[in-house]
């Protein structure tokens, strides 16, 4: 009789379990109708994204020289970010959100870090081995001892690396060549939406009773040996926390990344100024996205990013980790640990070496870390003969702004009487009336007046008109946040740069502090190296090894100066071109601005070898910013995207920059430009 009664019991309880999952699902029917509800509905639904592709990766070669190690220990070294702000058990447990309630409650699906599913973003896979133990992607790792936002106790979180965003891949007779050091073709809009849709869908499942599995599945991944009611109900609420606060951290577009594209400066200016300072006041909606740069030879510019505004390496780097969420303290009071930080200052220093060698170019006449990818054998094969007369027409029509070519024999020494090497010259800036110079000679890359150029003014316009908020409240009655960041560092910049001064354009040393209209770059600059102080005392290095951190050249930032012409060694392998990525292949950055696309697809790396860039579809609809298969449509009239400028015509205009060339002469320039 007790048996029965507790089997009767037990089926009372199952069918109330089941009624009630067949209540909330038929909630979830109309709440999914609702309006007022558009903006959950919208959360939960995961981005449409491009088909998936069959690709294999062509096994590693030594096309760039680097080795093996250095390869994959660029990919997955720590710049101490926290970029996903979730732990990295999470991500390795997440499913893939699913489209609609049948896949969201009732299919088991792939997991997010799957080899296909993270593809679909832009990203490379990758393979288990010593550097990455859980077989992430190109470009992810974890940062140990993490404080995440909506979490109580540290975690090792996952994030991005430097390789996230400069390393290429060139798709070809359906093969992957992984291009070291060369842009990215990623999308980070979509891949932040599809978490967040995860992440959501994870937690409404912990919800329901009975088609909980997708929850109970991530659960028993996280947890593991550590899975008990209590710890299931602690992961429920952490998830809570975490999809709350990340709800609340702002995410204002004005012009859509998209694949190939990122808006690295207001970001990183974002993170630091607004998100990090709690300074609702600085934060500047996305505008002005770049292609990511290539950055082979590039640590022995004179200057870096595309509006050649900062110098010094290790600011370069450190200002990027911070930008992808690398901690940093802005409260404790000065002198107590203000500007105290999780970059782990070593690894970008290592990374910086692997980049650039410890041999000053100038020197061994060579560069000897990584170089620009050589022309692919499994390519078709390059017109030598044609390649000649490109040469030719190169130093006639390019080189005045973008350098004598570096070919490979010049940049592996077998040229050392090249007249590039006349293009390397020390660095000079004046502190007070001492003129001072860098021991080491850099490569003086030319910076052209935007006017001149005719492109998108757009990035150059975010350091050029950009200004932040570091300035406490003056009132002292005023409760809250009334102190200023504490800024009180000397940097470099050009005379005229700099708020209140007037005078000659040369690098001078300036003592900066809180301002409530401070210039982003100076703002970013002395932000940056006062955090990379603060890990040098932490260090308790004496003097001697603090400089050899912070090198020779000196911590100088310009704006408005124009964009960067930078050696065009590589350039075959970093399509789109143009700082924004407006135009798909270098025959159409050699030819009218009429013939260029206005439009055109982003999110398919298949390489076009003939005309040299991305392969080109047309696109019919163009409404959204997305087609219905997932390819981010670029649209070239939107301000920030523009096509125009750095023309070849016979009618002299703004953004003329020579004469036409014949279609013959860019066959010929483009074959040489394979040859470099």
């Amino acid at each position: 009789m007790t048996n029965l009664r507790s089997n009767s019991k037990k089926r009372q309880l199952l069918l109330a379990k089941i009624t009630a999952g067949i209540l909330i699902l038929l909630a979830f029917y109309v709440m999914f109708s609702s309006t007022k509800l558009g903006a959950i509905v919208e959360a939960l639904t995961p981005p449409t994204l491009p088909p998936k592709m069959t690709i294999d990766t062509v096994p590693w070669q030594n096309n760039q020289n680097w080795s093996l190690a250095q390869s994959d220990a660029f990919h997955f070294t720590s710049q101490g970010s926290r970029t996903l702000n979730i732990p990295m058990k999470w991500f390795v447990a997440l499913e893939a959100p699913g489209d609609g309630i049948r896949q969201m409650l009732f299919s088991e699906r792939e997991k997010f870090n799957s080899a296909e599913y993270i593809a679909r973003f832009g990203f490379i896979p990758s393979v288990v081995s010593q550097n990455n133990p859980h077989g992430l992607p190109i470009g992810f790792t974890g940062a140990p001892y993490q404080s995440l936002v909506g979490l109580e106790s540290e975690a090792e979180a996952i994030g991005f690396t430097c390789a996230a965003c400069h390393t290429g891949q060139l798709v070809y007779a359906g093969q992957r060549h992984i291009i070291e050091g060369g842009q990215a073709m990623t999308d980070l809009g979509q891949l932040t939406l599809a978490i967040g849709a995860a992440l959501g869908q994870t937690f409404i499942s912990s919800k329901l009773p009975i088609f909980n599995g997708r929850f109970d599945r991530f659960a028993h991944n996280v947890l593991g040996d550590r899975y008990s009611d209590q710890n299931v109900v602690t992961l429920m609420n952490e998830l809570d926390s975490v999809l709350g606060k990340l709800k609340a951290i702002p995410s204002g577009v004005d012009v859509v990344e998209g694949f190939s594209r990122l808006d690295a400066l207001n970001r990183i200016g974002n993170q630091v100024f607004s998100i990090d300072t709690g300074r609702g006041d600085n934060y500047v909606n996305i505008n002005a996205p770049v292609s990511y740069p290539p950055v082979w030879t590039a640590p022995w510019f004179s200057w870096v990013q595309y509006d050649g505004s900062i110098m010094q390496p290790l600011i370069r780097n450190a200002g990027e980790a911070m930008g992808t969420t690398a901690h940093t303290n802005f409260t404790a009071p000065a002198g107590e640990g203000r500007f105290s930080n999780m970059i782990p200052i070593d690894n970008l220093h290592w990374m910086e070496a692997q980049l650039a060698s410890r041999d000053a170019p100038l020197t061994v006449k060579a560069f000897n870390g990584l170089r620009a990818p050589a022309w692919f054998s499994s390519l078709p094969a390059i017109d030598e003969d044609m390649a000649r007369q490109g040469a030719s027409l190169y130093k006639a029509r390019c080189a005045a702004c973008h350098l004598p070519a570096l070919t490979p024999a010049v940049a592996s020494g077998a040229d050392p009487d090249n007249e590039f090497w006349n293009h390397f010259v020390p660095i000079s800036w004046s502190v007070g009336d001492e003129v001072k110079s860098t021991v080491e000679s850099y490569l003086d890359v030319k910076i052209i007046d935007q006017a001149y150029l005719g492109t998108d003014p757009g990035q150059g316009n975010v350091l050029g008109q950009r200004t932040v908020n570091t300035a406490g409240i003056g009132d002292s009655t005023i409760v809250g946040n009334t102190k200023g960041l504490g800024i009180n560092i000397d940097v470099c910049t050009r005379e005229s740069d700099y708020p209140g001064k007037k005078g000659a354009n040369r690098l001078r040393t300036v003592t900066v502090t809180d301002e409530p209209l401070l210039a982003f770059p100076i703002a970013l600059g002395a932000v940056v190296a006062l955090s990379i102080e603060q890990w040098l005392d932490d260090q308790h290095l004496d003097e001697v090894g603090k400089q050899a951190y912070r090198g020779d050249r000196p911590n100088c930032l310009q704006a408005g100066q124009g964009y960067k012409a930078r050696p065009l060694n590589g350039i075959w392998s970093t399509a789109p071109f143009l700082h924004n990525g407006s135009v798909p292949t270098l025959r159409h950055l050699l030819g009218p601005v009429a013939e260029r696309p206005s439009v055109f697809l982003l999110g398919d790396p298949t390489f076009d070898p003939v005309d040299v860039g991305l392969k080109v579809v047309a696109v019919g609809a163009t409404q959204g910013s997305y087609t219905d298969e997932g390819y981010f449509i670029l649209k070239t009239a939107l301000p920030g995207n523009s096509h125009l400028g750095h023309e070849f015509s016979d009618v002299k205009g703004p953004g003329v920059i020579g004469r036409a060339l014949s279609a013959d002469d860019r066959d010929a320039i483009i074959e040489f430009l394979k040859t470099i």
